[in-house]
């Protein structure tokens, strides 16, 4: 027998009894007479206690333990008289009798504790010693919580979990494929999928008319803090739907992960705004409505007065900072240097400040006299001690640098705090995105998206105006997931491919399979996929999806563990019917 309790189980109930722990050596300390040794399994950690006066022996191979050794201790359960309160089993310790070296251990290249020497690429590389560290371990365990009660919930409320193909077909839509040549097949290749749109509204076709999914997807795009190659994905499909009936259903969804896994009650619905309203008051299309600092266009107000910055852009807006008028020049210098940077691209930064006396002092006051500021005060509402900060430019590129820009002073002023959730949908997006690279318009979530019947007319007038019937659920500015109500008539699916720039030849060749099935009796769909990496990031309070996945990539997409991607032999490129050319792609 290797244990009869755990490392995190015992209790002063347990005092007296004689056990076996198996575990690692988390530290060792020798303090004359006495060695101490943190025994470490997955449940926590136990204080083990050798005693040179009762056996000699026993002390000294207890003093030749090293970090990461694996160890099985057995001995009497006893009450320490040094507690530790910092963990469950701080009342007591193993008085040990008998000590066993299961394996030892090198040296580890970093510090397995909570807060850790080693940077995230060394990590990545030992990552099952990083996943050693109670931190790290305690992701995972909040990832697993949540998919049972993912699992749990969707089941009892009908849904049916369905598995979906992994080799599929390559679309052009979305972002790139992951490829894999078929061998069987010389010259022909499977994708890895993006989502499973198509399967999903195929098993609606199929009659399983509440689907859902906790599924694998590959994506081979640039890579960010809340990116990786491969992700997961809670997916999830409803028949005989319209919108605010799957609005309705997964909030009641997202509401049971918040009660059980964070103990939050939301109550009521909720809040939905319009696509048009989050970029014109928050900048971007996952606002975070924890604060306010709402942006306000000012162009018509500013232009015309002699100033040029002003006078030569589409757009002019700003932000109203509260308590902030107090802020110094180098402050303030600092703060343009920010809105500099080339991730924000603004060429500077104009305001106003609104001090406690009254009295204005603006950065352009040579243009704007006070009658004029007042009436920027007037705009945003500002109170005596706030700061208006105002950048122009072109409209989107404002727009998101202003989003920026009010994010950066939510976590100045310590407006965003992560024990406060606020969850919203945002509604209405447009159906198409002009691409000024290949001169047409693409889908803005996928071409299987329905617009609104009232825009139809559009589509031939100006198609970038056609609304979609999509929806994303945002949390704290986090993008959880997004849906939509599909198009399931294949006359208004072949005038969506149209639209696209797609052939005739194209569409079938690409998605015949889908259209054949709406000739079958497609029933009215629609659905919804969430990112369960970053849901599982968002509860545990932390940016990157990396800590919440086991084994996951680095920002250039490369597994450092196993050392992949990595070049094949001949022999199985041959197999394949593959050459690898030597000149970089264009």
């Amino acid at each position: 027998m290797y244990r009869t309790h755990n490392c995190g189980e015992l209790k002063m109930e347990n005092v007296g009894e004689r056990v076996i722990l198996s575990g690692w050596v988390q530290k060792s300390r020798d303090l004359g007479g006495m060695t101490f040794v943190d025994l470490r399994d997955r449940y926590g950690i136990t204080q083990l206690v050798f005693n040179m006066e009762s056996d000699t022996g026993l002390c000294g191979e207890a003093r030749k333990l090293g970090r990461e050794f694996v160890v099985k201790a057995e001995g009497m359960v006893a009450e320490r008289s040094n507690k530790n309160l910092q963990i469950p089993t701080g009342h007591i310790e193993i008085r040990v009798e008998k000590l066993e070296v299961l394996n030892s251990s090198n040296t580890p290249p970093f510090t397995i504790e909570e807060n850790t020497d080693g940077g995230d690429d060394l990590r990545m590389k030992y990552r099952y010693l990083d996943l050693r560290r109670v931190v790290v371990r305690e992701n995972l365990q909040l990832r697993h919580r949540m998919a049972i009660e993912i699992r749990k919930y969707l089941s009892e409320e009908g849904f049916m979990e369905v598995e979906t193909p992994v080799l599929i077909k390559s679309t052009p839509e979305g972002a790139r494929d992951f490829v894999v040549p078929s061998r069987m097949n010389p010259g022909e290749f499977y994708a890895l999928p993006q989502s499973p749109q198509t399967f999903k509204q195929l098993l609606m076709v199929a009659g399983f008319d509440k689907y859902f999914q906790i599924v694998k997807c590959f994506r081979d795009e640039d890579l960010r803090a809340d990116r990786q190659p491969e992700f997961t994905q809670i997916d999830c499909e409803m028949s005989f739907v319209e919108r605010d009936d799957i609005l309705t259903a997964f909030e009641g969804l997202a509401k049971h992960l918040f009660e059980s896994i964070k103990g939050v009650e939301i109550e009521g619905s909720f809040p939905k705004m319009l696509y048009v309203d989050a970029m014109s008051r928050y900048g971007n299309d996952k606002p975070d409505i924890r604060f306010e600092m709402e942006l306000s266009e000012m162009s018509d107000l500013v232009k015309g007065k002699g100033f040029q910055v002003f006078d030569s852009v589409e757009y002019v807006g700003g932000i109203c900072a509260t308590r902030c008028a107090g802020y110094s020049r180098k402050q303030l210098d600092a703060l343009t240097d920010w809105v500099k940077r080339p991730q924000i691209g603004m060429k500077g930064l104009v305001y106003v400040k609104y001090n406690e006396d009254g009295t204005l002092k603006s950065s352009v006051d040579k243009f704007y006299d006070e009658t004029a500021l007042k009436q920027w005060v007037e705009l945003f509402e500002a109170k005596p001690g706030d700061l208006i900060l105002v950048l122009a430019g072109d409209r989107e590129l404002t727009l998101k640098a202003l989003s920026e820009l009010r994010l950066e002073m939510g976590n100045r002023l310590e407006l965003r705090d992560p024990e406060v959730f606020k969850p919203l949908w945002v509604v209405d997006f447009p159906l198409l995105e002009w691409d000024e690279e290949s001169k047409r318009f693409h889908a803005m979530h996928h071409p299987f998206t329905s617009p609104y019947e009232e825009d139809l007319e559009l589509f031939r007038t100006d198609p970038g105006k056609v609304r979609a019937r999509a929806y994303d659920l945002v949390i704290n500015g986090v993008e959880i997931g997004g849906g939509s109500i599909r198009i399931h008539d294949e006359g208004l699916q072949k005038q969506m491919f149209d639209n696209l720039g797609f052939t005739e030849e194209e569409a079938r060749k690409q998605f015949g399979f889908l259209m054949s099935a709406f000739r079958y009796g497609a029933p009215p769909h629609g659905g919804i996929a969430f990112g369960f990496d970053r849901w599982v990031a968002l509860f545990a309070g932390i940016e990157s999806i990396r800590d919440v996945i086991a084994f996951p990539k680095n920002n250039a997409g490369r597994d450092m563990m196993i050392d992949t991607p990595s070049t094949i032999s001949n022999e199985q490129l041959d197999e394949l019917s593959l050459k690898v050319s030597k000149q970089p792609p264009k």
